[in-house]
């Protein structure tokens, strides 16, 4: 297949261009730069570059001529910095209007791609304390779940026009070189790791090799469209992710950080949204399909991934 990838140098861009590129796929990276030499250029098949920028709405929409699919993982950080206004503005559009562009893009092409594969996050739905959530249950209040809301609607270019959508609702990704494990691992490895606010609250997590299948499922699979919960099919207490992580790394999980020293640092919305909100999700719709799943058990994902 012939895949055009947004977002092709971010943590799961990555992980998705070399597992391809390994199977004979060719690439096409869509980005405001060509991709650097430490990033997703392997040896050997190095990505077509396409240049395009969301904010002004260009994308030369040759760069998706002959495409068989679409793998839509553009979007600005949440994690970076304290959210304001003027961030959570960018967060959304960077979501929205790439979507946008990328949906009424493929959709104008006189031989469009047979599937949309969309990023989106479980975020959709929110704080939602002890509830077990599937792809069928409402989404959340506040700004994430009003984002992802958004950001899923924004291909819907693409599904009237015949085009096969799923949207991926990635949960916590963990992998060695990025994302939120790796922000967890320096306290944790100092002995100063442990519970965050009350511990209770519910993690849904997903190693980076499970993601890569499920992108690729979603790739293949033709009987998936709609919202897909990428996550294992066991989340965890903030507590059991904790003890767990400690125990990887060799290390007690003696601490606690108190729910209002988080948001006294972090900011109240986005403590609350990244860290302290519950979100309990189950994969239903990929174990319904039979998908396998390398890493159900967190500890024994931590223990892989950080060996």
């Amino acid at each position: 297949m012939k895949i055009a990838v947004t977002g092709a140098s971010g943590l799961v861009g990555q992980a998705l261009v070399r597992q391809w590129s390994g199977t004979h796929h060719s690439i096409v990276a869509i980005g405001r730069r060509p991709p650097g030499p430490d990033g997703v250029i392997m040896p050997g098949t190095p990505p077509r570059f396409a240049a395009w920028d969301p904010g002004a709405g260009t994308l030369d929409p040759r760069a998706l001529e002959g495409v068989d699919a679409v793998v839509h993982l553009a979007g600005e950080s949440l994690a970076a910095r304290r959210w304001d206004a003027a961030l959570k503005a960018r967060v959304r559009a960077s979501r929205v209007l790439g979507t946008q562009l990328v949906a009424r893009a493929i959709s104008a092409l006189p031989v469009r791609p047979r599937v949309l594969v969309c990023a989106s996050a479980i975020g959709y739905y929110g704080n939602r304390g002890d509830e077990i959530l599937t792809e069928d249950s409402a989404p959340g209040v506040g700004f994430l779940p009003d984002t992802c809301r958004a950001w899923e609607a924004a291909a819907d270019a693409a599904r009237d026009a015949g085009i096969r959508v799923v949207h991926v609702r990635i949960g916590i990704v963990l992998a060695r070189t990025g994302g939120a494990l790796a922000k967890m691992l320096p306290p944790f490895r100092m002995g100063a790791g442990g519970t965050l606010g009350s511990g209770r609250q519910w993690m849904s997590w997903i190693s980076l090799a499970d993601l890569v299948q499920v992108f690729d499922r979603a790739l293949h699979d033709d009987t998936l469209d709609g919202p897909l919960n990428a996550v294992a099919p066991t989340p965890v207490t903030n507590a059991v992710f904790s003890r767990a992580l400690a125990a990887a790394v060799h290390r007690p999980a003696l601490c606690r950080v108190p729910a209002t020293v988080l948001r006294l640092i972090l900011g109240a919305e986005r403590a609350d949204a990244l860290l302290l909100s519950s979100t309990r999700v189950m994969p239903a719709r990929l174990q319904a399909a039979g998908h396998p799943f390398q890493h159900e058990d967190v500890a024994t994902a931590l223990r892989e991934i950080l060996r």
